[in-house]
């Protein structure tokens, strides 16, 4: 009997041992969660805190439950009362923080509170390696070593107990200050679920340690029990302090808090769990299975990467997407079925290496027809033309009927390629160019055909390209507004207060949209004239001297901040100044990009990079021009 109750016993206590372990692994991930994702919010930072006092306290437990030599079981229960030590303070600052993150922020009495609470936790900590703070070390007495109990210990209880209840009065009034349903319900989970750490951290053994030696088996217990339930307060705390000063979506901070809690937590104390069980059953039969459980704590691993892999999108479905599920059905499945630039090149160059190969020419290339003359899409080695070429292309084409079906320059074939149908008098949206077919002309019917075909599937890929560019300028129109609704929802989940301040349109991206629209009918169009940027209180400002036209005015302010990007001293054309000579060539000489290309000597590609740069650059130039002419000190 006494022999199948120790049995029982030992696997209550493995049971606790890879629990309190995986305390320690919940916390540690949990804190590395906090810290990449959300380490500028305050109450995120207290929350960090509290995870370190935690993962100290139950790694240290750790350590001390696997050690034989009392001065080691020793030296890991004194650091474990460190995490202890310092636990009341942390919860302090986090109650704080979160009554100030409602509207409420810190008056001197809770800001002196909070630095008597360090202030004693940093002289109890230097006391703990005296032998006044803790007793004598039990070691020879079950359930487990522990310190005995002195009166510092005793006053450090009641400390203890003190802090947590002001820290309490504190969670109480910030769940009373939130108003939204969502916010009270989280707010709550966060006051109950902070009693976990509190409880499951304290040595309870200090005291308890006459009970626990005559009811081992139900210490244990209660002990798993508490374990337990400090995990799944651990992660509700996690949740709850997830949304606080975010501008992501709900739905997008609970499935990444998931995944990665299956990713961390769960799969790393799985795997441990495994080790230690293989490791202790080798130990009670005395075999030797070392290899084995490395081998299956690294199945483990994979196991679990895998099932979460396979059934994450399940799991997210029900927990994360349940109301919205269509919706985002829709959205992820544009992931698959949108076509990226990436894409149509690819395309684009398997067009034009079977055009080649239908009619044994020397090569092909693919020109777009924009606003300011012929682009070079894409062409077979050796076939691209020459700046001069182009040029003579543009000269060549632009007399050219909108009817026609196909247009000889020199040696080159260019087929007109429109709306996907090559109809006449339909758009143009660019040509197909054929080398080295001249003395092939008219081509053979099937050849013809062929080619014919080809022409079609190569307007569709340009009208497909000139869409998805649509695409893309209309969802950074719309980026703005959805940061601004995002940031205004996360401010304002614990503060109404967050949704009734001004916002500063002139630091959402639009404004870049808006300046590359009156940059590029600088000399005149519909983006100057009905730009938004006219409604600027430096453009007003400017109308004294432009004789009252906004226009006139809007020009003058766009030419003042392109001068304040201008290098000092005289024109170069080094990288210095790569971006005023970009936008100055381009939108105020009217150069061409292929020109401006081979002036600056850097690619078309690269040009269009370093242009969006400048763009943004001049966007930060009104800004500061704004503010300085509202009264306002930039940023």
């Amino acid at each position: 009997m006494i022999s199948w109750m120790n049995e029982v016993i030992s696997v209550a206590r493995t049971i606790s041992q890879i629990l309190t372990a995986g305390i320690a692994i919940t916390a540690f991930s949990l804190l590395l969660y906090s810290l990449t994702f959300n380490l500028r919010e305050r109450v995120a930072r207290a929350f960090m805190a509290i995870m370190l006092c935690l993962v100290i306290v139950f790694s240290t437990e750790s350590f001390g439950a696997t050690s034989r030599e009392p001065y080691v079981i020793d030296f890991w229960l004194r650091v474990q009362w460190i995490g202890i030590i310092l636990l009341p303070a942390m919860y302090l600052n986090f109650s704080d923080a979160l009554l100030a993150t409602t509207g409420l922020p810190s008056r001197w009495r809770r800001k002196w509170a909070i630095r008597v609470t360090y202030l004693a936790s940093v002289v109890m900590v230097f006391l703990l390696f005296s032998p006044w703070f803790l007793g004598e070390l039990v070691t020879g007495k079950p359930p487990a070593p522990h310190h005995q109990p002195t009166i510092l210990t005793t006053l450090f209880t009641i400390y203890y107990a003190v802090i947590l209840v002001l820290a309490w009065i504190n969670f109480y009034r910030a769940y009373q200050r939130t108003l939204t349903r969502t916010s009270k319900r989280r707010m709550l989970y966060l006051a109950i679920s902070a009693i976990g750490p509190v409880v499951g951290a304290f040595p309870f053994l200090l005291y308890s340690s006459g009970f626990a030696a005559v009811r081992t088996l139900l210490f244990w217990f209660i002990t798993i029990v508490v374990t337990a339930g400090l995990g799944m307060c651990i992660f509700l705390m996690a949740y709850a302090v997830a949304f606080f000063g975010v501008p992501w979506p709900d739905r997008v901070v609970k499935s990444r808090l998931i995944k990665w809690t299956l990713r961390g937590p769960i799969t790393a104390s799985l795997a441990l769990g495994i080790m230690t069980i293989i490791r202790r059953a080798n130990e009670a039969i005395g075999g030797s299975f070392e290899a084995l459980a490395l081998i299956m704590m690294v199945v483990t691993v994979l196991v679990c990467e895998y099932a979460i892999t396979l059934f994450y999108p399940y799991i997210e479905r029900w927990l994360v997407y349940d109301k919205d599920e269509h919706d985002f059905r829709f959205i992820r499945s544009l992931e698959e079925r949108i076509i990226t630039r990436s894409d149509l090149k690819q395309f684009i160059e398997m067009v034009l290496s079977a055009v080649t190969d239908q009619v044994q020419a020397a090569g092909a290339y693919l020109l777009e027809l924009k606003e300011d003359g012929l682009n070079l899409v894409e062409h077979t080695q050796d076939a691209a033309p020459k700046a001069e070429k182009l040029d003579q292309l543009e000269k060549t084409l632009l007399d050219v009927d909108n009817d026609v079906s196909y247009v000889m320059s020199e040696n080159d074939l260019l087929i007109p390629l429109r709306n996907g149908s090559n109809g006449k008098g339909e758009r143009i949206y660019g040509y197909l160019g054929i080398v080295g077919v001249q003395d092939r002309l008219p081509l053979e019917p099937e050849a013809a055909e062929a080619i014919h075909r080809l022409a079609e599937r190569a307007g569709v890929a340009l009208r497909d390209r000139e869409m998805l560019e649509q695409v893309f300028d209309t969802l950074e129109r719309l980026d703005p507004q959805e940061e601004l609704i995002q940031r205004l929802r996360a401010a304002g989940r614990y503060d109404q207060k967050a949704l009734l301040e001004d916002v500063d349109w002139l630091k959402q991206k639009e404004l870049s949209t808006w300046v590359k629209g009156a940059l590029t009918h600088y000399w005149g169009g519909p983006k100057l004239t009905e730009s938004p940027l006219i409604k600027l209180e430096l453009v007003k400002a400017a109308l004294k001297s432009n004789d009252g036209n906004e226009v006139n005015a809007l020009r003058s302010v766009l030419r003042t901040a392109l001068e304040q990007l201008k290098p000092a001293g005289e024109r170069k054309y080094t990288g210095e100044w790569l971006l005023y000579n970009i936008l100055d060539m381009k939108f105020m000489e009217g150069k061409k990009v292929r020109e401006i290309a081979i002036k600056l000597a850097v690619s078309e590609a690269d040009l269009y990079r370093k242009q969006k740069v400048a763009i943004e650059k001049i966007a930060d130039i009104l800004v500061q021009m704004e503010m300085r002419t509202t009264g306002r000190e930039p940023d």
